[in-house]
């Protein structure tokens, strides 16, 4: 962003070329030299020096190797580890998910991991809802759930082992996997398809369809369209899906 991409009027332009100075640095696929800076942001040689100056003073950016070249500085791992803490995946989520619950008529769920469960954030009703058993602050099982799956089927071999070692799969209906090689074997296709599809697997007469937000490694949450069995068509579900991922990708973009 620049001075001339917003109305407000903005204070200290040497800091909007400091944020351009750091946005080269942290695009390039390489640690870039000073020269390269100066060519890649058009700003003189000078005076990317002396901002470089004071960022490797902040900590911001760090010079290293014979070649002098500028790496960020690690000062943003803990920046970022600060801004993950703090984040609210439900104020960001809300907008795409409400138009998503407009679009399909149908509940819409926003969970996130606690203690290898799910725990309901949000939950958008259906203006034609029936009685879920789910519930804002609720928690439900991730074996069961088109939430819970979606997110165990991006876990490595080690972390699902590890949860399946805590985790006993007791059935809550006829349909809950309860077989470790058959669990496994379902989310190996959900990892290769990207949604969930939950058939009556924790509610008797429900079907879900969920989906991961999950960026750069980074675990957010999932969300989950449901409904009852009975009002759900092929047509229906490849509905569910297709919006669903499209909610997904606007909601991932603005993370």
């Amino acid at each position: 962003m620049n001075a001339e991409s917003t109305s407000t009027p903005l204070y200290g332009a040497v800091l909007l070329k400091a944020k351009e100075i750091m946005d080269f640095i942290a695009r390039t696929e390489t640690p870039p030299t000073l020269k390269e800076i100066s060519l890649g942001v058009a700003i003189s040689k000078p005076t990317v020096f002396k901002i470089l100056q004071t960022l490797t003073y902040c900590g911001f950016v760090r010079r290293e190797g014979s070649e002098k070249q500028y790496y960020l500085g690690t000062v943003f791992l803990e920046y970022a580890d600060k801004a993950a803490t703090t984040f609210d995946i439900k104020a960001v989520a809300q907008p795409y998910l409400t138009k998503l619950r407009n679009s399909t008529n149908e509940t819409i769920n926003l969970g996130i991991v606690e203690d290898n469960t799910i725990t309901l954030l949000e939950k958008l009703e259906s203006p034609t809802s029936v009685k879920l058993v789910s519930r804002v602050g609720g928690k439900m099982n991730m074996y069961s759930s088109a939430m819970g799956k979606t997110i165990l089927a991006s876990y490595t071999e080690e972390k699902l082992n590890d949860y399946l070692i805590k985790t006993p799969l007791r059935a809550l209906t006829p349909n809950t996997i309860t077989d470790q090689k058959k669990l496994r074997s379902s989310l190996k296709q959900i990892q290769q398809q990207g949604y969930a599809i939950e058939d009556a697997e924790n509610q008797l007469d429900i079907i879900c369809v969920g989906f991961p937000l999950i960026k750069r490694g980074k675990i957010y949450g999932a969300f989950s369209v449901s409904a009852p069995s009975y009002r759900v068509s092929q047509d229906d579900l490849q509905k569910f899906i297709q919006t669903g991922q499209a909610t997904q990708n606007a909601i991932l973009n603005t993370l």
